[in-house]
């Protein structure tokens, strides 16, 4: 596991969601404090809001590769295509590697909240039903070696 991987998982076991826990993990690549990256990602925990879509870790994964590397000009074509192929780069190495993008699928039946509006309790047993900590450590590394930093 790489520095920005360590740092992921250090984030989430201190509480943040996967997505803030993966974009904290780049604040000072960004320019940025900790919790100004906690609030820019704060919406895409639990798969989009608890909606258990995209996973939250691929979400922050994909906004640090977009700030860090993404296009500017809405007419560069080819900044685009550099910048689509790179997130759907990164996206499939993931899914590779995890099995999924989707927080349902990769929760499964720990993903089924019975109040979807109510974040869980960061519990031991919390903790050990859940993949998210080694997700999110798996996101920041795959960025950390496509990225180059």
């Amino acid at each position: 596991m790489g520095t920005y991987g360590e740092r992921a998982e250090r984030l989430f076991l201190s509480g943040y969601n996967c997505a803030q826990s993966v974009v904290a993990a780049y604040a000072e690549q960004l320019g940025m404090t900790v919790e100004q990256a906690a609030r820019l990602a704060s919406g895409f925990g639990g798969g989009i809001g608890r909606l258990r879509e995209t996973c939250g870790a691929v979400s922050g994964m994909v906004l640090i590769a977009s700030a860090l590397r993404g296009y500017e000009s809405p007419t560069d074509q080819e900044e685009k295509k550099r910048t689509y192929a790179m997130v759907q780069q990164l996206v499939e190495t993931f899914r590779i590697k995890n099995g999924a993008i989707l927080c349902r699928e990769l929760l499964g039946e720990e993903g089924k909240d019975s109040n979807p509006n109510a974040p869980s309790a960061r519990t031991d047993a919390y903790y050990g039903r859940r993949p998210c900590q080694h997700l999110v450590a798996c996101a920041a590394d795959l960025l950390e070696s496509v990225l180059s930093l």
